[in-house]
């Protein structure tokens, strides 16, 4: 079966996702860890799982899901996969974090590959497939499990809430289109990992979101 580990991170306090199986294999999600507390963490608590990463995904690109992207690829030798649209917000990360008075931020690595909408995104034995999701972004990601039943979806959908749209390349109308069309579509008990917050599921958002009803 198909898990995840939980880790909330930076003082936007972000949520990094590491999904593995009984192979041991994993894939990081999102690693927002910041100080060196936070590596340590992960690092730590994945080799006391005997969890081997063997991917690196962004499912977008903003600052607060890149800030561990160097310290992934220092500890592991894994480079980011992200959809190409994400990529000049990954490479305006840099001047992002000066503009929030952020210190100390290692630049991301360059993306190993990009991924693509629809395809399958494949590790030991488990297989997520990709939903475009932006508005919150220009080509954020969703990452759904249908044999586990869950879905990551970043900062796209939260707990009766959604994404921030007055970033640069966000969107209200594309946000809610994109719930509508490819996180609302999915079975109601579907357990929803967001990019900060609690869980939830798709079926009590369709019922009590406020802000992207059914």
């Amino acid at each position: 079966m198909t898990e995840v580990l939980s880790f909330t991170f930076n003082p936007f306090e972000e949520n990094t996702y590491v999904v593995f199986d009984a192979t041991g294999d994993c894939i990081i999600v999102d690693p927002g860890c910041y100080t060196a507390e936070e590596k340590n963490h992960l690092r730590d608590t994945l080799e006391k799982r005997g969890l081997k990463p063997v991917r690196l995904i962004n499912t977008h690109a903003h600052l607060d899901h890149i800030f561990g992207n160097k310290f992934v690829f220092d500890t592991w030798g894994l480079t980011p996969e992200l959809h190409e649209g994400e990529l000049p917000l990954l490479h305006r990360f840099p001047a992002t974090c000066q503009m929030y008075g952020i210190p100390n931020a290692e630049a991301s690595p360059e993306p190993g590959r990009f991924l693509q909408a629809g395809e399958t995104l494949t590790f030991g034995n488990t297989s997520l497939k990709l939903l475009f999701t932006p508005g919150h972004s220009p080509a954020s990601l969703s990452l759904y499990c249908e044999e586990a039943g869950f879905v990551l979806a970043g900062d796209v959908l939260f707990y009766e809430s959604i994404g921030r749209t007055d970033l640069p390349g966000g969107s209200f109308e594309t946000l809610a289109q994109s719930i509508r069309s490819e996180l609302y579509t999915l079975p109601g008990p579907t357990l929803v990992y967001p990019g900060h917050g609690p869980s939830t599921t798709i079926r009590h958002e369709k019922e009590y979101n406020p802000f992207v009803p059914e």
